[in-house]
């Protein structure tokens, strides 16, 4: 068997393992989300919780099958550049989940650990 096609067949696993993942990975936070127990938030905002995880984690899978793709079998000019905008919507995409997921920026989140961890010169005085 030809490298090319060998490489082909990884991609489309990879392909089919993050499609997997985001579909039954969505599939399994709505249900959960369904059946938690109802204290505060909405219905709503913890299935969108929920429905991050997986597609973010598929949507990581489907980057690694575009850049095998890319790198070991069309290496043209044109499929670098789609390459390059796939993995920019992507990029966008996962920001801007993870946000959704954390509810705060990420720079916010380690700059409040930081903070935990270290009291600063104050707490010694208070």
């Amino acid at each position: 068997m030809e490298f090319t096609a060998v490489m082909e067949d990884v991609a489309r696993v990879f392909e089919a393992v993050g499609v997997a993942i985001i579909a039954i990975g969505s599939l399994y936070a709505l249900l959960r989300s369904a059946v938690r127990e109802h204290s505060g938030g909405s219905y709503f905002q913890d299935a969108r919780r929920r429905l991050a995880h997986p597609l973010l984690l598929g949507l990581e899978v489907l980057v690694a099958a575009d850049i095998i793709l890319t790198v070991t079998v069309d290496r043209s000019l044109e499929t670098v550049a789609s390459l390059g905008i796939l993995v920019l919507i992507r990029v966008i995409l996962s920001f801007s989940l993870d946000i959704e997921i954390a509810g705060m920026l990420p720079w916010q989140r380690y700059r409040g650990k930081d903070r935990a961890q270290d009291p600063g010169p104050d707490a010694a005085q208070g």
